[in-house]
């Protein structure tokens, strides 16, 4: 099976040992994704805002796999409380309405209290 490993640029994928993104045949894992910002700069306030940004890194690593939000077969949605999911929610229908994958929601813990959602994706390459 043909593999290769895609990277945000994030510091955090070479210190802590992982991918924004892996290949594995037809199938792409896109890790959890938070709403990282150029030069660690603070993310916005609001989830919405925070989920689109998500959305902005996973779908540039989307691309650079070959797929699309359309090809998205499964989403796991991090928040940190659950009076955030109407807004995250809503970015994450704006993206995936058309191919509308298996949904996960989970409240949590993220490991930067800045942070108020993660998204964590896998696609099938058509």
């Amino acid at each position: 099976m043909d593999r290769r490993v895609i990277s945000s640029g994030s510091s955090y994928e070479e210190r802590w040992g992982y991918s924004r993104a892996v290949v594995a045949g037809d199938r792409v894992y896109v890790a959890g994704t938070a709403p990282i910002m150029a030069g660690d700069a603070d993310p916005p306030v609001e989830p919405y805002e925070q989920m689109r940004r998500c959305l902005e890194i996973v779908e540039d690593a989307l691309t650079k796999a070959g797929a699309t939000f359309d090809d998205v077969v499964r989403t796991r949605v991090f928040m940190t409380d659950p009076a955030h999911a109407p807004e995250v929610m809503r970015a994450h229908g704006e993206a995936f309405g058309s191919a509308r994958p298996a949904c996960t929601g989970i409240v949590c813990e993220l490991v930067d209290k800045r942070w108020l959602c993660e998204l964590e994706v896998e696609a099938v390459l058509r």
